[in-house]
């Protein structure tokens, strides 16, 4: 037995001896670790490889057989690939630091890649990543805005409207975030910030199940990494020259200066970037006489982002944005002429700061606080109604309207060290606490239907006080468990629970997915979340505005219904919470020649949605026996918020993606999809459009959609090619009468099939002893009409007729790239 036992130990002692093992940190080049990075360790005499992903603090461990030569790959997004750095590993413990240099435009030939990295064994959702280059490569038009930018994502659909749509989903059901804070509009939940490509590091978008950390997003989440600065000075600049064009005439047109600088405020220890965008735009209405066919309008933003390394575990990164707009004419159109339109003003300021403490064995504890506030206005160029005509828009807007809004929002979140029971577990938790703000002064003069012989049939006048304030305070948290069961099995569970003081429910949200790998570059992974929609503050300001009155006439004046009145009124111990239970299964593998394909399902059904239902037609209700200072009055309508809207979306795609080398890339995307809701057209103060059955198409459903991009070499040093094509099924769009009411199905008619193939030549020349991006090409080179406009007036003698959309347009970018 004693000889057993020395036989024993002395084995153990050989095999800890004989242990090799890398302990491995992976940062910025600013020194801030880097999460979720992938590490590929490669024995060099037999290939045998060794797969890693860093944790929250960049930290990684590596148990490899044998020691000797390996050599180590490690890709993240939104950085260049590090391949080939050789590292000799001995017997025991080998410490390495491995610097990932964060993706930017690189004009000397120094071959560096970005790979998108789409077989990642760290997460179990679907998600598409575009870093600065890819916004900078690829031709979308109006290029000098983020949103635009958006569109090249395969599960994003941009609207007529310029609105943009993730997962079938409306605008306010994507969570959007700038640095991990949330910058939805405090009001509409929409995603109105203006932030400049040359600002964003990259956009990470994950569809339909993000986890549990996300809880605000029923479609999906949007994710702004902001451009950061290292310890040399870098700056950009691209369209310093005002545009010449001549579409019905000669005028100065578009002009969209912006620029980026940054660098080191203290080498070694604190750096910044910032990023300036102004735009300038001189839109032309070409079924518009001159004179009366053109609206004006500038915008200016500014991105500022800073990092502090206090200690080397401890960084503090502080930033703002700032926007700013004005317009004069807004919403001309061919259907809007100048009398109909607005002044529109509007500004943000939105500023955040966060600690990050990195503890030992993986820990890591972060404090933030951002603070967001709008403020928009809109003046009328009178105080006439509003007329609506079988011919289009007369008289002046309606609304003159003040709006204040603001968000404060602090989160605090917990790393906790990785622990093994069955595999290896890593926890994160964390509370999200928000307090919304909202105020406004709306003054409402009316609208007017009328007939052919502009005879007036329906009569819509606004009263009461359109001054109102509305706060709302929400709080949630979280716990997440990334389970790695094994090297090629990663479980996902979670949970969190949201509460707000409007609706006073806590809820309770499960979240569960999972990765598997069964051979090398392949990864099938799915999942289910139930996920709450946000209450959504500008649904419960209505009762508290304005209300309707409306009368019917006949065409010779005769009063045949009203004056009747239409309110809204609100029970909130009757409301529900809205939830989403989303799922998706995919497919992810690596093709030969680094070709990344993707098939994925996502499938999102909503119930307990909100929706402003007529009580007077679906239940016998309490009627008011005085009201606007009317005994017995008479109600077309009494709008109770119920929470009885559903919506349903399916989504089956197929993607390839290949970076080439250096910055080249391509994709194509094809989507098969379905978006209803049983609840289309929102009944809101400011439309009172009448719709009977409001089940049908969401006005960005598109059936099929093509998408395809790329930046690619030419035969031609210096000398690139950029694309971008799109091919869809055109928007659906209702009927209506003269009187505002919607004729048929709701959505019934679509737009023609829409395409767009922007083609452009790029040559990257130095000149002066400084580096020049000199761009130039069409926008839609084939002419195809896409129309986004349309006469909907059944019986008007211009019914059908469609409008605007971009026609072909030659476009020239000059980017200053620095010194050479």
């Amino acid at each position: 037995m004693l000889f057993r036992a020395i036989v024993a130990v002395s084995l153990a002692a050989v095999a800890v001896q004989a242990e090799v093992r890398l302990n491995g940190k992976v940062t910025s080049e600013t020194g801030k670790p880097v999460s979720g990075a992938r590490i590929k360790l490669l024995y060099l005499p037999t290939n045998a490889a060794h797969l890693s992903t860093s944790d929250p603090t960049g930290a990684f461990t590596l148990a490899v057989p044998a020691p000797g030569p390996y050599e180590a790959e490690i890709d993240r997004e939104g950085f260049f690939l590090l391949h080939s750095k050789r590292i000799q590993l001995s017997e025991g413990v080998t410490e390495a630091q491995f610097v990932l240099s964060s993706v930017r435009e690189v004009v000397t030939s120094v071959d560096v890649d970005a790979n998108p990295g789409a077989v990642d064994m760290d997460r179990t959702n679907k998600q598409t990543v575009l870093n600065s280059n890819d916004l900078l490569d690829v031709p979308f038009a109006a290029n000098n805005t983020l949103r635009n930018a958006l569109r090249v994502t395969p599960g994003m659909v941009q609207d007529g409207r310029g609105g943009i749509h993730l997962s079938g989903g409306t605008e306010e059901q994507t969570l959007y975030t700038l640095e991990g804070f949330q910058i939805n509009d405090p009001l509409t939940g929409r995603f109105e910030s203006r932030l400049s490509v040359e600002g964003v590091q990259s956009v990470e978008t994950t569809e339909a199940r993000p986890r549990a950390e996300f809880g605000k997003g029923a479609a999906g989440v949007l994710a702004l990494r902001s451009r950061s600065g290292d310890d040399k000075f870098r700056y950009s600049a691209t369209n310093f020259m005002p545009g010449v064009e001549f579409p019905k005439g000669f005028l100065i047109g578009n002009w969209t200066p912006r620029g980026n600088l940054s660098g080191p405020l203290r080498k070694g220890r604190a750096w910044f970037s910032d990023s300036m965008d102004l735009q300038y735009i001189n839109t032309v209405i070409q079924e518009l006489p001159r004179g009366e066919d053109r609206t004006p309008s500038w915008r200016g933003s500014n991105l500022l982002h800073t990092q502090f390394n206090l200690t080397p575990s401890n960084i503090l990164t502080v930033g703002s944005l700032i926007n700013i707009y004005q317009a004069t004419r807004a919403g001309l159109s061919a259907l809007d002429p100048k009398d109909t339109t607005v002044d529109r003003r509007s500004r943000q300021f939105f500023t955040y700061i966060k600690d990050q403490m990195y503890l030992s064995r993986g820990a890591l504890l972060e404090f933030g606080y951002a603070d967001n506030r709008t403020f928009t206005r809109a003046i009328p160029q009178g105080s006439e109604a509003l007329i609506l005509t079988p011919y289009g828009r007369r008289g002046n807007n309606f609304l003159d309207a003040e709006q204040h809004g603001g968000r404060n929002q602090v989160l605090a979140n917990v790393f906790l060290p990785a622990f093994h029971s069955r595999g290896e577990h890593r926890l994160k938790t964390g509370i999200d606490l928000d307090r919304i703000t909202y105020r406004q002064n709306m003054r409402r003069s009316g609208i007017t239907y009328v007939n052919e012989e502009l005879a007036p049939l329906r009569i819509t006048e606004y009263r009461g006080s359109g001054e109102l304030r509305r706060n709302n305070f929400e709080a949630s948290t979280y716990v997440q468990d990334d389970w790695r069961v094994r090297p090629n099995v990663l479980i996902e569970i979670g949970a969190r629970s949201d509460w707000d003081s409007i609706l006073s429910n806590w809820t309770l949200s499960p979240r569960v997915g999972f990765a598997w790998s069964p051979r090398d570059l392949w990864k099938v992974y799915g999942g289910y979340a139930r996920i709450i929609d946000p209450t959504n503050i500008r649904m419960f300001t209505r009762p508290w505005d304005q209300y309707i009155v409306t009368t019917l006439l006949d065409p010779d004046g005769t009063i045949t219904h009203g004056p009747a009145f239409s309110i809204y009124e609100i029970f909130p111990s009757r409301l529900a919470t809205p939830q989403f239970h989303n799922w998706n299964l995919g497919l992810e593998n690596q093709l030969p020649y680094r070709i990344q394909s993707r098939i994925s399902f996502t499938g999102r059904r909503g119930r307990n949605g909100f929706e402003y239902d007529n009580g007077l037609l679906s239940s016998r209700i309490e009627r008011p026996e005085v009201f606007g200072g009317v005994r017995s009055p008479t109600f077309d309508a009494i709008y109770q918020l119920r929470s009885q809207r559903a919506d349903h979306y399916n989504a089956l795609e197929i993607t390839l993606r290949q970076p080439i080398r250096q910055r080249y890339e391509w994709m194509v995307s094809y989507i098969r999809s379905r978006a209803r809701s049983s609840s289309v057209v929102e009944r809101t103060i400011d439309d009172p459009i009448v719709v009977d059955n409001n089940s049908g198409r969401l006005p960005w459903d598109t059936p099929n959609r093509w998408l395809s991009w790329g930046y690619l070499p030419t035969p031609f040093q210096k000398w690139s090619v950029a694309y971008l094509a799109e091919y869809r099924t055109g928007f659906p769009y209702f009927l209506q009468d003269s009187a505002g009411r919607v004729v048929g199905s709701v959505d019934q008619n679509r737009f023609p099939a829409f395409f767009e193939l922007n083609l452009f030549l790029e040559r990257r020349v130095g000149f002066r002893k400084h580096w020049w991006a000199v761009r130039a090409g069409f926008h839609n080179i084939t002419n195809h009409r896409n129309p986004n406009v349309v006469n909907n007036m059944v019986g008007s003698p211009e019914f059908g007729h469609l409008y605007g959309g971009q026609s072909r347009a030659f476009n020239l970018r000059v980017r200053w790239l620095g010194k050479q």
